[in-house]
């Protein structure tokens, strides 16, 4: 059984970090290209973030490139993102998934995904 679990999300001010957790299991993680995706009340699930099974290529959505990080640890079968400076617009539900191309990330594609974790930002 395949599990995707979120964690990390909380209540913060503008300005502040967070860093957020998913940890997979049931999967050989190191062949999955992994993603966060948020959504925020009344927006459709949108892309943040994404990194290919070795570890060794990332991509950003515009609106989060040189504040948030997304990195992966593979033996803890893991994968993060670091979110600094953070803005009201970046409230939201984040989910982590798993795809098996790094080329092809939309939500349509994503083989695996988790329940999600809270993220609030104050002004």
């Amino acid at each position: 059984q395949v599990q995707l679990v979120e964690s990390g999300g909380g209540l913060v001010q503008a300005g502040d970090s967070l860093r957020l957790s998913c940890v997979v299991s049931g999967l050989l993680f190191r062949s999955y290209a992994m993603v966060w995706f948020r959504q925020a009340p009344g927006k459709e699930r949108e892309f943040v973030a994404k990194i290919n099974g070795g570890g060794e290529t990332t991509e950003y959505s515009d609106s989060v490139q040189g504040r948030f990080t997304i990195s992966r640890d593979n033996p803890k079968n893991t994968v993060y993102l670091q979110m600094d400076d953070l803005l009201p617009g970046d409230t939201a539900v984040y989910y982590c998934a798993a795809g098996i191309s790094y080329l092809y990330t939309a939500t349509s594609d994503m083989k695996y995904w988790g329940e999600g974790t809270p993220v609030t930002v104050s002004s």
